[in-house]
């Protein structure tokens, strides 16, 4: 393959930078000046990447559908629903250019953060802390009495994406009854597979309810009033995909009526949650701040996912991840 232009819009640390300079070789690295370190941050239009056949990081929307040599565009991000929009849709598909994602790089974090968020709610970890806070005395025997295993439990997953599918790997030595959500069932699933309009008998059949769904148009608010309502008083709702998926207000509605055990939240509508929101103080809802997908290693981690596609790419192999 010819060399190529590779704009990159992420700033990253000299570690992760250093890797992607020496990995792109013998591609032309392009950085415009337009870039940011915020993973989660759209960049300004730029005219660097107007110029690139491949680019790495958060376009602008109106660079993608603008870029006349434009090939093949990485996301930095698992989520890419500012780019699922019809002109994004159609610019791609006019130039024959795809769109991948990174969400192999988040599976893992995001799959082990739900498994702890599912352990603390059943082993009451809150209450604990809560106590070495503020009274430290020895409630054991209250405790003890709320506590639960997570082994043989019932658990309802929505969405089967990479998250859902590691997620689904790291429970199986719990030997959970498995339920899952999947947009495209495969017959490959762990469990039952349940179709949207069956939701409502799963949503009251669980123990917990995980969802790891992305924003898409089909999937905002697909957690609603009427599914929440469905929930019996001792289940719990997770949330490690996106705020928008729920009707959070119905989800606040329910907390506080006591209508839930509780619900653990890595994601919210809108991020960051405004520090005088209710569900900060609602009972039972324990907020992480979009937190899940990190860890230590998360930056050359995105870089070593691209440059691996890189190679499929240069060989004309299909690209992991590919969503458009």
């Amino acid at each position: 393959m010819d060399p190529r232009v590779i704009a990159c819009t992420t700033v990253f640390p000299a570690d992760a930078a250093r890797l992607l300079a020496e990995g792109v070789a013998p591609h032309a690295l392009a950085l415009p000046a337009a870039r940011s370190a915020e993973n989660l941050a759209v960049v300004a239009p730029d005219p660097v990447v107007l110029g690139a056949e491949v680019v790495f990081g958060q376009p602008h929307p109106d660079d993608v559908c603008a870029a006349p040599r434009l090939r093949w565009v990485h996301l930095s991000t698992a989520g890419y629903a500012r780019y699922d929009v019809p002109s994004v849709r159609a610019a791609l598909a006019a130039r024959g250019a795809v769109l991948t994602t990174s969400s192999g790089v988040y599976a893992d974090p995001c799959a082990e953060h739900a498994l702890a968020f599912l352990l603390a709610a059943s082993r009451r970890l809150p209450e604990c802390l809560e106590n070495q806070l503020g009274p430290r005395g020895w409630p054991d025997a209250p405790v003890r009495s709320r506590s639960a295993l997570l082994r043989g439990r019932r658990v309802l997953l929505l969405g089967f994406g990479a998250i859902g599918r590691r997620l689904a790997a790291l429970l199986a030595p719990f030997e959970v009854d498995l339920c899952i959500l999947r947009s495209r069932p495969r017959g490959d699933e762990p469990g039952r597979v349940v179709a949207r309009d069956a939701l409502g008998d799963a949503f009251a059949w669980a123990d917990h309810v995980v969802s790891t769904l992305p924003d898409a148009e089909s999937t905002r608010r697909l957690v609603s009033r009427a599914l929440l309502a469905r929930m019996r008083p001792d289940a719990w709702f997770f949330n490690v995909g996106r705020g928008a998926t729920v009707d959070q207000a119905a989800l606040l509605e329910a907390l506080e009526a006591r209508r839930l055990a509780g619900a653990y939240l890595d994601v919210t509508d809108p991020e960051p949650l405004p520090p005088e929101h209710p569900l900060w103080r609602a009972p039972g809802c324990f907020i992480t701040p979009h937190t899940a997908g990190g860890r230590r290693e998360e930056p050359v981690a995105q870089v070593e996912h691209f440059l691996a596609n890189l190679r499929r790419f240069e060989r004309g192999e299909p690209l992991v991840d590919r969503v458009i």
